[in-house]
This record gives structure tokens, sequence and C-alpha cells, in this order.
């Protein structure tokens, strides 16, 4: 099986929590602290892996975060490829408030890079992705990461013949889209940012998700729409998924696990449509764990059947 390569740029140590309500100027008491290996890749190279996928996790790492970071993907067997950087990698921090299932989350800005590691991590990116399947570049840029880093290594990717899956934002996620994507995955909001297209109607949505197709910057596109569930969209065919009703443990993860389980059944040779399924039913899976335990194997197998997939282009 063909491997998957993510890169996660902005590395996190995650710790996650709970407490009966959130305010201000109070001692909080909290539940124990959960802690996982966390960042947009990191989270998709768990839930592949998990899966039963081949995958390999590249991510920047520096300081005793770092070391955490890297012993916390050893213990869950995912293979990783550590770049050293000089700065200590981040740690981010979630509180679950029980009297509103609300999330509540603290995300600090990670370390600046400097210009010959951010070119180390390209390079160590690109090389490994050779003979890979798909390269999945999901999460923020940290300080000192020029807005076209994710770009030139779209460019990279390419020149290897490795198509690209993007989950980012703000001008990285543009700079990337002008150079050209396999699949990106949006957010209603950053699509609306992309194309300056009204969103409230599902046909608005759907000609928006079309035209970044048509400009050519990506060949497919994976709309999130929360709890509206999510589109998706490429030349071939469209299709609309209704997000799946569960017990919501924490919203954290979802978007991740979406990708996890798209690219995992991409690697397994399914078809777009099955693919869909998969990760509709893998980010509902992720609402039943806390933190960023993300979704577990048989939750995905268990809510596979009950997604409903309706084409509409």
């Amino acid at each position: 099986m063909p491997r998957i390569l993510t890169l996660t740029m902005n590395p996190a140590v995650d710790v996650s929590t709970r407490t009966a309500k959130v305010e201000p100027t109070h001692k909080l008491r909290c539940g124990p602290a959960l802690q996982h290996a966390g960042g947009g890749g990191i989270n998709v190279a768990r839930v592949v892996h998990r899966l039963g996928g081949d995958v390999r996790a590249v991510f920047p790492t520096g300081g005793l975060n770092g070391q955490v970071l890297c012993r916390l993907l050893q213990a869950e067997g995912v293979q990783a490829e550590c770049v050293p950087v000089g700065g200590e990698t981040r740690e981010s921090f979630s509180v679950f408030e029980e009297t509103s299932g609300k999330d509540w989350r603290f995300v600090l800005p990670g370390p600046a890079l400097t210009g010959p590691e951010a070119q180390s991590c390209l390079d160590r990116a690109a090389a490994a992705a050779d003979g890979a399947l798909l390269a999945v570049v999901s999460g923020s840029l940290p300080p000192g990461v020029p807005d076209d880093f994710y770009a030139r290594l779209a460019r990279l990717l390419a020149a290897r013949g490795v198509p690209m899956v993007l989950d980012s934002s703000g001008a990285a996620l543009a700079a990337a889209l002008a150079a050209g994507v396999y699949l990106v995955k949006p957010s209603q909001r950053e699509l609306n940012e992309l194309t300056g297209a009204p969103l409230a109607e599902p046909a608005q949505r759907l000609a928006a998700c079309r035209e970044l197709i048509a400009r050519g910057q990506a060949q497919v596109v994976a709309l999130s729409l929360g709890d509206q569930g999510a589109m998706l969209v490429s030349r071939d065919g469209a299709w609309q998924a209704a997000a799946l009703r569960v017990q919501v443990a924490s919203t954290i993860g979802a978007g991740d696990s979406f990708v996890g389980g798209m690219v995992h059944a991409l690697q397994r040779g399914d078809a777009l449509e099955a693919a869909f399924r998969q990760a509709m039913a893998a980010s509902a899976a992720a609402l039943l764990s806390p933190g960023t335990a993300l979704c577990r194997p048989e939750d995905v197998a268990r809510l596979l059947p009950e997604v409903r997939i309706r084409r509409i282009g």
C-alpha cells in the first residue's frame, strides 16, 4: 500500500480537561488532564494509522514539549520524522464546559522558525514524499514562515507526481491554491474569503466549489458545513452528506478525522464517494471522544452505515 505523508508545520502538545463552567476571576476546578500529540497533519496521521494505513508524519520539533510530542506519537505507533528547530514546540489547551457542552480552546502561536529551519522542513517533506500516494498538508504556519510556504511545497510535490491535500486558512491557503492542489477542505467562511461569493444557499456553495475547480486551484473540494454536514465536489460530480447526530464529548479534531478518514479510503483504492462516506463517519466518530483523542476505528465502522449521501450534481 503506497504511503501517505503528512506535514504539520505548527505542531502542538494538546492538553484538554473539563470543568463545570468557564467564568472569569474564580479558580476553575478541572478534571484530569488528557495529553495528545496535536496539529492538523499529526492528527490526520494518527487517524490514518489507527484505521490501518501506512503513514509518515513530518513536523518541526524543539525543546521539552517537542520531546513530549515525539513520545506521544511513538506510544501510538505513528511513524514520525522530526525536524529539529531551536524554539520550543507549543502547547495548546482546551476546556470542555459541562453546563453548556462547549469547548473553550486556547491556541498559542508556536515558535518562530528561522529561514534555514523552514527550508529544512520543506526539503525533508519533499524528500519524504517520494513514492507517496498523497501528501496531506494541514494546519497553520508558525511565525517566521512565509505565506507562500505551502505553495512552494505544492510545486515540489507536483514535480514528483504526488497529489497534495490541503487543509489550512488565510494567506497560506490562498497562495497554495494559486499553485494548485489535488484536494482542499475549506470551511464555509474560508470558501467565502477565497471566492467572495454569497454562500447562503446550497446552489451558491456548489457554484463556489466549482469555481475553485474551474480556476485550476483544486481538483476536488471538500466543503465543511459544521452541523449541516459537508459537500464534496469534483469535475465528475458533487455530493452532499448530512451530519450524523451523536453524543458530543468534544468537537476538537473532527475536521482532521474527516481528512484522515478520506485519505485512508483513497489509499485503500476507494472511489471519491466511498471515501467521502468514510470521512463523514470518521468526523462524527471524533465527536464521541474527549479532547483530541480523535476517532476510534470501531466507532467509524459502526457509524459508516448511517452516513447518508445524495448526489447533487
